[in-house]
């Protein structure tokens, strides 16, 4: 009988996925991970990760599997949270679920679970996992969307890689959230009505500068709006000598300054911020809300725009170093001077936009045909071929 390590959560998904794991004969364990200690920041109602774990340990006697709960805060602090500071303090948003799932969940924590016998970890995400056989005998994993379009979390599963698909299942991929409530219900699993969580991986939902001052402190600056036609951006009639050319043009971050527009008002710190951010500016009195088309950390200034459409907002193209490239599926990277066809997206929740990869010596380029909103760099991009998703990288 193969043994299966379910990281419990406390919420429904994770609930029906040890369910259906034990309905199709597997050996499971349940596991609660406990990663953070320090409830000063977070919206204490809206995280109760002491109730998660009661509601989890509750799911898994009425499983009749084993449970324990293991705490990995140190190991969470030292690889998501310190990179986090380092990161919004170099005026970049990084994406904690995602690193938490590359490094805590499908690295500490699978580890952890080899270690107790386990052929395979599971989680409750809502994606799924095909394996290929190749002729040479080795196996190739594709990791493909979610059938419910609505919860689709591939994106959030983007830098895993070959080795840790091997080992890992999504038992809930082919199913609906409604379809997974169902399932709980009709098996009086206390989870079933429970409300989804929201927030940080592990943290849940915070009050992010209070977050962030942990370690980076409030430090007083200017927020300045820049009007629609003072912004730099792409002119059509730019001529190229190659496509190269254009797409480094194309990626470049519009460039501000202080005479580009006029002070409206003040901050606390321009690395709490980040582009397209429209809440916790308090800046009133403008026809319409104004959104972050730009933050400089080094001179500490706020750069904003009127309005969803402004064009400081939008930018056809983006780049990923080599550093920061990664392949799920390595057999289909590009070699330099390579181009490839795909569907792409900078957030999780954003509908696949097309796109194509150009890859050149230091990194490729993902260029949108539509222009994109936003564009943050310490983000992922997140390519797919149809609903297979192949590759991602952290927007430079």
């Amino acid at each position: 009988m193969k043994k299966v390590v379910v990281g419990l959560s406390g919420g429904v998904d994770s609930s029906v996925a040890a369910y259906l794991l034990k309905m199709q004969g597997y050996e499971v364990i349940g596991l609660f991970m406990k990663n953070w200690h320090d409830d000063s920041v977070t919206i204490s109602e809206e995280c109760p990760w002491l109730e998660d774990s009661n509601d989890a340990l509750i799911v898994a006697e009425k499983l009749g599997i084993p449970f324990q709960t293991v705490d990995l805060s140190k190991e969470y602090k030292e690889k998501i949270v310190d990179y986090m500071f380092n990161e919004y303090e170099r005026g970049r948003t990084p994406n904690p679920d995602v690193l938490c799932n590359r490094e805590i969940k499908f690295d500490v924590f699978l580890k952890l679970a080899l270690q107790l016998g386990a052929d395979y970890v599971a989680t409750g995400h809502y994606c799924r996992k095909t394996t290929v056989s190749n002729a040479d005998g080795t196996e190739t994993h594709q990791l493909l969307s979610g059938v419910d379009g609505n919860k689709d979390q591939s994106y959030f599963l983007c830098q895993l890689s070959q080795g840790q698909l091997a080992k890992t299942l999504f038992p809930i991929g082919e199913l609906t959230k409604p379809e997974v409530r169902k399932i709980a219900a009709e098996n009086e699993l206390v989870t079933a009505d429970k409300k989804d969580s929201q927030g940080l991986c592990f943290i849940g939902k915070v009050r992010l500068p209070d977050f962030l001052q942990q370690k980076l402190k409030p430090k007083k600056g200017i927020i300045v709006e820049v009007p629609s036609d003072a912004t730099p951006y792409m002119k059509t009639e730019t001529v190229f000598s190659n496509k190269v050319d254009e797409l480094a043009y194309r990626s470049r971050k519009p460039e501000y300054r202080l005479d580009h527009g006029v002070v409206v008002g003040e901050h606390q710190g321009a690395h709490y911020f980040t582009n397209g951010q429209r809440k916790g500016l308090d800046v009133g009195g403008t026809k319409e809300p104004l959104f972050v088309i730009a933050t400089d950390v080094t001179e500490n200034v706020i750069y904003t725009g009127q309005g969803k459409a402004h064009p400081g907002l939008y930018r056809h193209t983006l780049f990923v170093t080599d550093e920061e490239l990664h392949w799920v599926r390595p057999d289909l990277s590009l070699a330099i001077d390579a181009k490839m066809e795909v569907q792409a997206r900078i957030r999780y929740r954003q509908p696949l936009e097309n796109a194509t990869l150009y890859k050149v010596d230091g990194g490729m380029y993902v260029d949108f045909v539509n222009p994109q909103s936003a564009i943050t760099e310490g983000q992922f991009v997140a390519w797919y071929l149809g609903e297979e998703l192949i590759g991602s990288g952290v927007i430079s």
